[in-house]
């Protein structure tokens, strides 16, 4: 999921949950067929289709939403996220993967290079979501179900929102000591 800073939101469609079932189906198939026969090689072709057709989704739509941020803003702040962590744990590994966020931001990199501005990455051990964004209070205990942000001095806002805020202040920082 995108989230900005205006509170904006860019969900992450599930191409490989959507064509999850119908990719077991046909691995399925492959392996009730005899090894090495027409069938095989024909069954073999469908289940690559299926790898692909989910790829070339995903591709197209990580393609189109970086070309619209790097023609929409001079700098994007993102953070820089420990993928293989969280694919490990919190039974997130299908859902981060399909998400491809590696590829994204690669592709994002390159568009803004291109365009003569900035990708800015906030260190991952960076609090974003615990940092009040407005205060700048920090909670010690925040756990994921928590979705709403509540804070001493009265903000409430949503999580990610709140972390969307954050990291754009944190990136404007890390910005201006590099100017």
């Amino acid at each position: 999921m995108c989230v900005f800073s205006t509170g904006k939101r860019a969900e992450y469609p599930i191409f490989y949950r959507n064509t999850e079932k119908k990719l077991a189906r046909e691995q399925r198939k492959l392996s009730r067929c005899q090894k090495g026969s027409q069938n095989y090689k024909k069954q073999k072709k469908r289940v690559a289709l299926c790898h692909e057709k989910i790829r070339n989704q995903r591709k197209d739509f990580q393609h189109k939403l970086s070309a619209s941020l790097a023609g929409s803003f001079d700098a994007v702040c993102v953070e820089d996220l420990n993928l293989k962590g969280m694919a490990g744990g919190l039974h997130l590994g299908k859902g981060v993967h399909d998400n491809g966020y590696g590829l994204f931001l690669s592709m994002l990199e390159y568009k803004l290079e291109e365009r003569g501005k900035y990708l800015i990455k906030v260190d991952r051990y960076f609090a974003s979501s615990k940092i009040c964004s407005v205060c700048g209070n920090k909670k010690e205990e925040l756990s994921l179900s928590d979705r709403i942000y509540y804070c001493e001095c009265g903000n409430r806002m949503d999580r990610d929102v709140n972390a969307a805020v954050n990291i754009m202040k944190e990136g404007k920082r890390i910005f201006a000591e590099c100017a």
